[in-house]
């Protein structure tokens, strides 16, 4: 698995772990996404004022796969999308007879916003318009297929449809670009490179869901959320795009240990503008968006960290 390596700096704000305390690995995504550069920053962020501590960023497939790193131990934080994490948690939908139940969540981190893409000159205008194309709906293992097929679904649009091609961020603007494919699923913290990117080469249009279509993904999956893509957040983006949004969330093992779950909160929490320097998609990393988005129970030294500053906890995130 290929890996980011930062930097180690020296800080006098840096804290001390336990003894025991050993290399940390951040599961994030793509690097065409948002989870790689939030997940690098944070590591960074480790680096610099926990001492003793080695993070690195690791590229992955995503938030199914996460959860499966999570799981097993091979990742000591993952980053993924809050459905995911409460089907994991849960046993529910893709993860049906293998659940995660020792998932334990230190934050909710920002707001994925799912945005559709397609070239300005495609006659595609509506979700119902990709029946008959060729669509990616994300890499396998993804956050970005699920919402995906669960906002296609909830709205009669089924695989069978159309084309699906499961390519990941990078592999979706370029497939786009050069007439590979029609449209293509991004489920990520908007503004996000790839996108970027695409629209400085090509003409783009970003696909609006109707207030129905929005209703219709909100029954189907309680954690989406109306959200609005602002005009000219992409070249030639004229108007705001109506989408839904989906909380990221940053999980560990429930046997992560109580002292190095605190600090990693506090850091989080006490440095977010190092994190916003990295991405403005951590402008939405807040205590506030935490107690209101986490879909699973908090780590205890989360937990025991919010209690210090004051937050009022949900009965529904204490384990």
């Amino acid at each position: 698995m290929r890996t980011l390596k930062y930097t180690v700096a020296a800080s006098m704000l840096a804290v001390a772990l336990p003894a025991s305390a050993q290399q940390l690995s951040i599961a994030t995504g793509g690097t065409g996404g948002v989870y790689y550069p939030i997940g690098g920053g944070f590591a960074e962020m480790i680096n610099n004022h926990i001492e003793g501590a080695q993070a690195t960023a690791e590229v992955t497939g995503a938030s199914v796969e996460n959860m499966g790193l999570i799981m097993r131990g091979d990742a000591d934080m993952a980053l993924a999308l809050a459905d995911t994490v409460y089907q994991a948690y849960t046993g529910t939908g893709d993860f049906d007879g293998r659940q995660i139940e020792n998932t334990r969540a230190l934050a909710s981190v920002y707001p994925n916003a799912v945005q559709l893409v397609t070239l300005a000159e495609s006659d595609i205008q509506s979700i119902a318009d990709l029946a008959g194309k060729r669509v990616s709906v994300g890499a396998p293992g993804s956050g970005t297929e699920l919402n995906a097929r669960a906002l296609l679904e909830a709205n009669g649009v089924n695989y069978e449809d159309f084309t699906p091609q499961r390519l990941n961020f990078n592999e979706t603007a370029d497939a786009i670009r050069d007439g590979d494919i029609d449209a293509g699923f991004w489920s990520v913290g908007p503004p996000t490179s790839s996108i970027l990117n695409l629209a400085a080469t090509r003409d783009i249009r970003l696909i609006s869901l109707t207030d129905e279509e929005i209703a219709n993904a909100q029954e189907a999956e309680a954690v989406f959320a109306p959200y609005e893509l602002a005009a000219g957040m992409y070249d030639g983006m004229d108007e705001a795009v109506q989408t839904i949004g989906i909380p990221n969330v940053l999980v560990v093992n429930s046997d992560m240990d109580e002292e190095l779950a605190y600090q990693l909160t506090q850091l989080l929490f006490e440095n977010t503008d190092e994190l916003i320097a990295v991405h403005p998609a951590a402008n939405d990393t807040t205590i506030e968006f935490t107690m209101n988005s986490t879909p699973v129970p908090l780590h205890p030294g989360a937990i025991r960290y919010f209690e210090e500053v004051g937050a009022e906890i949900p009965d529904r995130l204490r384990p």
